[in-house]
């Protein structure tokens, strides 16, 4: 192939003419045609992405000595970009001011360039003629084009045998590799014939792990959060598991892991986990605006390696209702232990206490609550949780004054595949707790079910579909037997934006309070209009039922449109929203950082 021959020939040429240094006079580059005759868009695209004069062109390079360099350059990268395409028999030339820059001696540049012309014949697409990768470990996949009669595009061949070797790895042969490769290209017939050879070597097991920085933890603590099995059969997503677990405890900046080059005594592999530590100490703010519900005021301080053994405590406070209209202000104020690999590398350990103050429109509740539980790690996407805790809280509402004592028994489990928690444009999450407790000094003894699903969908490149399902249930319980903030209320910014905060409940002997079910639904239509500049259209549905599945009840609803302003932190919402069904009138205002769900 010509353009193959002349790429080779000048590469030499191209790494030379970028490092001299000249004095000719700097003048700018007048005209670059770029052609190829026959090439689809994408092809072309394809090729004026690989070219340095493209580049040099928008960068307005100006000295004759780069753009000859550049040219020289670009003979090979205009064959890798054909050869990604299958076209293994194209033809390319580059003439400056009508030479052919692969004649032009690199020691001898024009003093002033006016036009360079790139020309590329991309000629046929070969196909495979043969697909050989072998052996090949069980149950490997191959890519869809690595197939005879496909398209012989260069980097589905990579794909190809990196699966393969990959295959072999997942099958504990740590150190398999390519032990010979023959690409052969027929250009009588426009095909080209891949047959490469793997060595997989020996079935690999752990060795040690070696750590390297991550000082101010103690390395026995280190080796249980990583939780390396020695001895065991080599696996690439073990290795990217214990990556997972050093990250999770917020100790380090970064973790990288790598693997010995060589072997040790009985196939035994090393493995080196490098650390760089974060600062042991941290605080952070935030802040959230509604028209109705006020300002809200965040912020914490924590440690993140408490005693040495990556142990986190962290001290969190908030002020919300400032300024707002639903009720007067509320105050809380949490401490959290957390102690990673307790028992085992996939679950943590946590002790929490938490103090708050709710002066809400129907009640005002102050509690505490004291207790402890595991979270659990059970895939990236997974995580489970339980927990015993001991609640007390005096509840003064239109039926007077009463307190609730309870031993609850939290579970959880959190699915998140979103793609951004504060952006999300695909994947799913969905949480759901069921927290049954037991009655102390005559409260009563039941289950509380709560639960919140969203799904994302991408339109496109700039639409994005986003739904939201959330709901609950106060089971075996009555609605006065539980604490106000156990049962459910609608309205707000976590619910139906448009309606007034905790708006929606049931009447219970002519008093309002909240209900023993509730049903929310949402939906938004995100869109970006400009580089960081986005608008939503979304609509709010809130339920609220008398009974624990529903039965007697109530709705409301509400409808807006919203600005995102788009920053690396996530976007920063405005929304204006107003009620669409149920008693509530005018419009509410809210501002926030993320997407509203």
């Amino acid at each position: 192939m010509a353009g193959e021959r002349v790429g080779r020939t000048w590469q030499g040429y191209a790494a030379l003419g970028a490092v001299l240094v000249t004095a000719w006079p700097a003048l700018a580059l007048d005209n670059l045609e770029f052609t190829a005759p026959g090439a689809d868009d994408a092809l072309l695209d394809g090729l004026r992405a690989a070219s340095l004069l493209v580049a040099a062109q928008s960068e307005d390079v100006q000295d004759p000595q780069e753009l000859l360099a550049a040219a020289l350059a670009d003979y090979g990268r205009l064959v890798g970009a054909l050869y990604a395409d299958g076209r293994f028999g194209g033809v390319i030339n580059i003439t400056i001011d009508g030479r052919e820059a692969a004649a032009i001696p690199p020691l001898d540049p024009p003093g002033a360039i006016r036009t360079i012309a790139v020309s590329v014949q991309p000629g046929p697409q070969y196909l495979f003629s043969e697909t050989t990768v072998a052996p090949r470990a069980p149950d490997t996949e191959l890519p869809d084009g690595f197939v005879i009669g496909k398209p012989a595009r260069t980097p589905v061949i990579r794909d190809g045998v990196s699966a393969v070797v990959e295959g072999w790895r997942d099958a504990g042969r740590a150190k398999a590799a390519v032990s010979s490769q023959k690409l052969t290209a027929n250009h009588d017939r426009d095909q080209v014939g891949v047959n490469v050879g793997i060595a997989p070597g020996p079935l690999v097991r752990f060795g040690d792990l070696l750590l390297k920085g991550g000082d101010r933890v103690r390395p026995a603590r280190l080796q249980k959060i990583a939780g390396l099995p020695v001895g065991e059969v080599y696996s690439p997503a073990m290795i990217d598991k214990v990556a997972t677990r050093l990250r999770r405890t917020g100790v380090f900046k970064s973790v990288a892991l790598t693997e010995a080059e060589r072997l040790g005594p009985g196939d035994t592999l090393d493995v080196t986990a490098t650390l760089d530590e974060e600062k042991p100490r941290r605080f952070g703010a935030s802040a959230e605006l509604s028209s109705v519900e006020g300002l809200r005021l965040a912020g914490f301080w924590m440690h993140r390696n408490l005693l040495g053994g990556a142990e986190r405590l962290r001290f969190e406070g908030e002020v919300a209702g400032i300024g707002g209209g639903t009720g007067g202000e509320d105050y809380r104020f949490s401490v959290r232990y957390g102690r990673p690999a307790t028992p085992d590398p996939d679950t943590d350990l946590y002790v929490l206490a938490l103090v708050e103050h709710d002066d809400e429109p129907d009640y005002i509740s102050d509690s505490g609550t004291l207790g402890f539980g595991f979270t659990r790690y059970q895939t990236d996407e997974l995580t489970l949780e339980a927990g015993l805790t001991f609640r007390f809280s005096k509840d003064k509402d239109a039926f007077g004054t009463t307190r609730f004592s309870h031993v609850n028994l939290p579970l959880g489990a959190t699915y998140d595949s979103r793609d951004m928690a504060l952006d999300a444009t695909k994947g799913y999450f969905a949480d759901v707790d069921l927290m049954p407790f037991i009655g102390v000094a005559g409260s009563e003894t039941g289950a509380r079910l709560a639960f919140d699903t969203r799904a994302y969908r991408s339109l496109g490149e700039k639409i994005v579909l986003a739904g939201r399902v959330q709901g609950g249930s106060i089971i075996g319980a009555s609605v006065l037997g539980v604490p106000n903030d156990y049962r459910f209320y609608s309205g707000g910014g976590g619910t139906v934006r448009g309606q007034s905060y905790q708006s929606l409940g049931i009447t219970v002997n002519g008093n309002d309070t909240g209900g023993r079910s509730f049903l929310g639904l949402s939906g938004e239509l995100r869109a970006t209009v400009r580089k960081n500049i986005g608008v939503v259209a979304f609509a709010d549905y809130g339920f609220i039922g008398e009974g624990s599945f529903g039965g007697t009840g109530d709705s409301h609803a509400g409808a807006g449109l919203g600005l995102r302003y788009l920053t690396p932190i996530g976007p920063i919402r405005l929304d204006v929203a107003a009620p669409i069904g149920g008693t509530g009138s005018g419009a509410q205002v809210y501002v926030g950082i993320g997407q509203a769900f």
